[in-house]
C-alpha cells in the first residue's frame, strides 16, 4: 500500500502555484503514493482531473456565518477527518489551515513554520524558511527531505493537458498577455501607463494582439485595456481557471503586476515582464521566469510588504516604472524569447 497524503494549500491562485513542484516531485520519486489536495472551491477547477491527483476536495471559504454553510463546513470536516491520512502537509502555514491539519488527523503532519501565526503547535515538524528571502516555491520544497525525497528540479511543473485553444484564438496568430490589476491597490502599475504601453506595442508590431486577462474585480480595468484598439480582447472575469491557463499558454509572453497569473506564467515557462512595487520578488517573483522584474531601487521604503503606502503619492514606487523601461522589456522577450 501507498502513503496517503494531503496537501494543505487551498489559495491564493500564486500560492497554489508555489505548491504544485510538492507535487510534481512526490508522484515522481514515488508514483504509488496517494496525493489528495484541499483547496478552495474557486480554485479547484485548476487541479481537477490532475493526473497527479488521487482526489481534490474543494471547500467554500465564505458562508460559515449562516446555519446552511456552518452545516456544509462541518461536513466538509468531517469528511477531510474520516480520508484517515498518513501525511499532512500544510504548505500555508496559517492558523486556519493548521486546524484543518489537526482535524485530519494524520501520522505525520508538517507545516510551514510562520511565527506570526502560531501554527507551529499542530505540527510533527515545522519547516523554518531557510533565509528571509528564500522564495516561497523553495520554501514549499523544503518539506521534501523531510518525506525522505529529493529536492530537485526533476519535474513538469505545469503539463499540458488535452485543453482546446481558447474559441477567440486563432492558430498562427500572435498574442501578449496583459494583467493590469492586482489584489492591492497599492500593487497596481498606473493604469493609463498600461493603456500608453499598450498603443505603443499595437502601433510597432503589427501582428500583435492583445488579451486582458484577470478576475471579475479587475472588469473595469480590463474594459479599459480593451478599448484601447481593436487588436486588443478584454478577458477579464469571462473565463475558467482552465481558460485562463490556456490563454496564458497560447501568448507569447505577459506584462502584468504581481498577480496570480503572473504565477501561472512562469509555471508555463513563458517570458514575463513583472511590474512590482511593495512586495518582494525574491519572496514571491516569477519563479526561475524569462524576462524581466522592474522595480525601482530609488525609494528606502521598497520593499514595504504592506497593502497601506505612506510615500507622499501613492503608488510612488510603481510611477517611476516608466513605460520606456517596460516598453523595451516587452521588445526584447518578444524578439529573443527571453
Amino acid at each position: 500500500m501507498g502513503v496517503k497524503l494531503l496537501i494543505l494549500k487551498p489559495s491564493s491562485l500564486g500560492d497554489v502555484i508555489h505548491a504544485l513542484p510538492v507535487l510534481r516531485l512526490i508522484k515522481r520519486q514515488r508514483p504509488h503514493w496517494q496525493v489528495h489536495w484541499w483547496i478552495a472551491q474557486s480554485l479547484a477547477p485548476l487541479l481537477q482531473n490532475d493526473p497527479d491527483l488521487a482526489a481534490v476536495h474543494p471547500f467554500h471559504r465564505r458562508g460559515w456565518g449562516t446555519p446552511i454553510g456552518l452545516a456544509r463546513g462541518v461536513r466538509q470536516l468531517g469528511q477531510l477527518h474520516r480520508e484517515r491520512f498518513d501525511v499532512v502537509l500544510d504548505l500555508q502555514g496559517l492558523a486556519r489551515s493548521a486546524a484543518f491539519s489537526w482535524i485530519a488527523r494524520a501520522g505525520l503532519t508538517i507545516g510551514l513554520h510562520q511565527h506570526r501565526e502560531g501554527a507551529a503547535a499542530a505540527y510533527d515538524v515545522a519547516v523554518e524558511r531557510p533565509n528571509p528571502n528564500t522564495h516561497a516555491v523553495d520554501w514549499c520544497r523544503a518539506v521534501l527531505p523531510h518525506l525522505g525525497l529529493e529536492n530537485n528540479d526533476d519535474f513538469k511543473w505545469m503539463p499540458r493537458r488535452e485543453n482546446p485553444l481558447p474559441e477567440d484564438c486563432k492558430p498562427g496568430q500572435r498574442w501578449i498577455a496583459m494583467c493590469p490589476g492586482a489584489r492591492w491597490d497599492n500593487k497596481r502599475w498606473p493604469m493609463e501607463s498600461f493603456e500608453t504601453l499598450t498603443r505603443q506595442l499595437l502601433m510597432e508590431q503589427g501582428d500583435l494582439r492583445v488579451v486582458v486577462l484577470g478576475g471579475k474585480e479587475d472588469a473595469a480595468l480590463g474594459a479599459r485595456l480593451g478599448a484601447v484598439g481593436a487588436r486588443c480582447l478584454d478577458k477579464t472575469g469571462q473565463t475558467t481557471l482552465p481558460e485562463m491557463v490556456e490563454w496564458i499558454r497560447a501568448s507569447e509572453a505577459m506584462v502584468t503586476n504581481d498577480t496570480g497569473p503572473m504565477h501561472v506564467a512562469a509555471a508555463l515557462g513563458k517570458p514575463v515582464v513583472a511590474l512590482f512595487g511593495p512586495t518582494d520578488p525574491r519572496r514571491t517573483g516569477p519563479y526561475h521566469a524569462r524576462g524581466s522584474v522592474l522595480q525601482t531601487t530609488a525609494m528606502e521604503c521598497v520593499p514595504c510588504l504592506s497593502r497601506n503606502c505612506t510615500a507622499t503619492r501613492e503608488r510612488d514606487c510603481l510611477r517611476t516604472i516608466t513605460v520606456a523601461e517596460v516598453a523595451e522589456a516587452v521588445r526584447k522577450v518578444l524578439n529573443n524569447g527571453e
